[in-house]
């Protein structure tokens, strides 16, 4: 892991029901998968009450499209600010 890191908890009840399995374990290895899919070098871990995705900074821009893909984040309305 890269020396200045970014940390992203994730609520398990935050995770859409078909992505999350009985295994906390398992939908972290899911996730994980598909950050390195998309380039992302990122260590995802079950944490009891949360995910914890542990990444490269760096990476950080990239990792949260991978997550509003995966819906496990919503996009910000960015509308307000492009009239600055």
């Amino acid at each position: 892991m890269d020396l200045i890191s970014t940390v992203i908890r994730i609520h398990h009840n935050a995770i859409p029901a078909d992505l999350r399995d009985a295994d906390a374990d398992i939908t972290a290895a899911k996730i994980e998968a598909r950050m390195r899919d998309f380039g992302v070098d990122a260590e995802v871990s079950d944490v009891i009450s949360h995910l914890k995705i542990e990444l490269p900074t760096a990476h950080l821009a990239n990792a949260c499209a991978v997550l509003v893909a995966m819906r496990l984040i919503t996009p910000l309305n960015l509308a307000p600010l492009q009239g600055n």
